[in-house]
């Protein structure tokens, strides 16, 4: 039925059940905390799916995931607030998906990968993070340009407007929805920029499968989220930074 080999081995159940386990797994990091699901999931499915797939899979499950999530959260977007994000997201994405066809994207990945590590240890020690009051909108979408790059070279699309989020030190709610739309933003223009590079019907296929496991993840992370005040949901922020850090490198 499918002749491409690597989809035929994907859906072996050994295959199956690692892909299941990074969707169910980055479904939980998302619904807690909001972001991370790229990095928790592709940390899994790249040991068995190759990275522009698993980059299609990220973005199609997670425009699915996030629109869910943002649904209970809408009161609190505020446009004036996210649009700088979303100008400069939309000009990073086609240089991150040039980037991710043409050239090895694991150094870019080691590179973050050490880098939230660091950021997430020094988070979870300092009991304050500095306040980060200059730089206006311009600031805003120097940040949303990173992680448009960031989203597409593999769909790592929230995690530096999330750090940022916790500069400008934006309550949870507040920093939720503004990452929150960034992700689907950047997963919708990486879908449109790709193309037909990935959207395959054995691409769609996949990320079927995992869908299921992807939202029964990100409702457990929300009913966590849900018992998290803003101390804990810092602290479990900086620990998923970490967490997600470590997944890049090793």
């Amino acid at each position: 039925m499918f002749s491409d080999p690597t989809i035929t081995a994907a859906l072996a159940w050994p295959t199956l059940a690692i892909l299941w386990t990074g969707a169910f797994l980055g479904g939980i990091a998302s619904g807690g905390a909001g972001f991370a699901f790229a990095v928790v999931a592709s940390a899994i499915w790249l040991h068995v799916i190759d990275p522009v797939r698993a980059t299609f899979m990220i973005v199609f499950c997670g425009i699915i995931m996030q629109s869910t999530l943002i649904w209970p959260m809408r009161r609190s977007i505020q446009p004036g607030r996210l649009w700088p994000f979303l100008l400069g997201c939309a000009i990073g994405i086609p240089i991150g998906v040039y980037f991710l066809t043409r050239s090895d994207a694991n150094t870019v990945k080691m590179f973050l990968g050490w880098f939230l590590m660091a950021f997430g240890a020094y988070a979870i020690i300092t009991p304050h993070l500095p306040v980060i009051k200059w730089g206006g909108r311009l600031a805003d979408a120097g940040i949303g340009l990173i992680g448009g790059f960031m989203g597409g070279m593999g769909g790592y699309s929230g995690v530096i407007p999330t750090i940022w989020t916790q500069f400008r030190g934006w309550k949870k709610d507040a920093a939720r929805a503004v990452y929150q739309p960034f992700i689907v933003f950047a997963h919708v223009g990486v879908i449109a920029s790709m193309g037909v590079l990935a959207f395959d019907r054995n691409a769609v296929l996949l990320a079927l499968i995992v869908l299921p496991l992807v939202l029964a993840g990100a409702f457990v992370g929300w009913r966590i989220y849900g018992h998290l005040d803003e101390r804990r949901f810092r602290q479990a922020l900086a620990l998923l930074l970490v967490i997600s850090g470590a997944a890049l490198v090793f």
